[in-house]
């Protein structure tokens, strides 16, 4: 169980990250290219991304050597030369401390570039600097008018929650099994399986806030990123997992396929207009408990509701549901 206190002050001071962390998407997106636990929403990603992988991101994969990535990784503006700069302005005493942490029992040992960073060596900066910048043109350059467009469609519906519910509603619908009492958030995690997902223990945040960051590569619990002085920042999974690239071979359909798999995607599609379980059920061919079970799918990634009327259950696509359909159609080229 994770418990964060909050103040009066401190609920006066959460804010939404107004626009995505390019530098902590990243971060999430390598991280997801690493778990094998999550083989079937994230395995053809997977290969694709390790594939368009150039040699010059090589060293990005150095820091982490196990499942610990060093916290200077951690930065949440929403420019990327400017994060890019930030992890370069690091003091050398934490950059030295989170690199031991690091590789302390790793199973294989540092190599010679990441001694170089440790003592300060600035050609071991620019290389470190051009592993960032490469990852990112990689990964998330094709991809990042969609994450700007879900963090849009995301901060939307935080926004419409907090002002139709109260914040306590707003949070705890973020994470699925939470609550709020006593101003107490209370999470009921599974066991961890990187170092900045939260475990079991409790944050007095002291007047110092909570920045919500949504992210579009992760599912499972948020992760948290508590450095002294600053912000508790909370990153968590908004969407299916994985943000479409803006075109493909076999269409937007079929990427939408690749990754809901096709029943949930043909759900999404139908649910342009409203359903009940029994109609969807006759159009797709399947039992209505199968549909039920793709809608709690779909339901918890954000891109459905469903709300009961007398004795049918209706369903309905939610403006982020939408988005995810509707944005590969859009002829948009990726950013320069």
């Amino acid at each position: 169980m994770l418990r964060i206190h909050f103040t009066a002050a401190d609920f006066a001071r959460v804010r939404f990250a107004p626009r995505p962390a390019p530098l902590q998407e990243l971060n999430v997106a390598l991280s997801a290219m690493c778990r094998r636990d999550a083989a079937p929403l994230f395995g053809r990603w997977r290969q694709r991304t390790l594939r368009a992988l150039p040699t010059a991101a090589q060293p990005f994969g150095d820091l982490v050597p196990g499942l610990r990535a060093p916290s200077f990784l951690d930065q949440f503006g929403d420019d990327l030369t400017e994060g890019l700069e930030s992890v370069r302005a690091t003091s050398p005493n934490v950059v030295r401390s989170e690199l031991e942490r690091v590789y302390a029992g790793a199973p294989t040992p540092a190599p010679r570039w990441v001694h170089d960073l440790h003592r300060g060596d600035p050609d071991a900066w620019q290389l470190f600097r051009r592993a960032q910048a490469a990852a990112f043109d990689a990964v998330l350059r094709p991809v990042w008018p969609l994450i700007q467009d879900l963090h849009h469609a995301e901060f939307t519906r935080y926004a419409l929650t907090v002002a139709e519910h109260g914040l306590a509603t707003a949070l705890t619908s973020l994470v699925p099994g939470t609550q709020l009492r006593d101003g107490c958030w209370e999470f009921a995690l599974p066991a961890p399986h990187h170092e900045s997902e939260p475990r079991g223990r409790s944050l007095d945040l002291r007047g110092r806030g909570v920045v919500l960051v949504p992210t579009f590569h992760r599912t499972g619990p948020p992760l948290l990123a508590d450095l002294p002085g600053r912000p508790l920042f909370l990153t968590y999974p908004a969407g299916p997992g994985l943000p479409l690239p803006p075109s493909s071979a076999g269409g937007t359909d079929e990427a939408l396929a690749a990754v809901l798999g096709r029943t949930r995607r043909d759900m999404l599609l139908l649910l342009a207009t409203e359903h009940t379980t029994g109609t969807l059920a006759r159009r797709l061919c399947v039992s209505n408990a199968t549909v039920s079970t793709h809608a709690a799918a779909l339901r918890g990634a954000g891109l459905i509701t469903t709300e009961r009327a007398g004795r049918a259950v209706l369903h309905r696509r939610t403006p982020l549901g939408t988005l995810l359909v509707e944005r590969g159609r859009a002829d948009r080229p990726p950013p320069s």
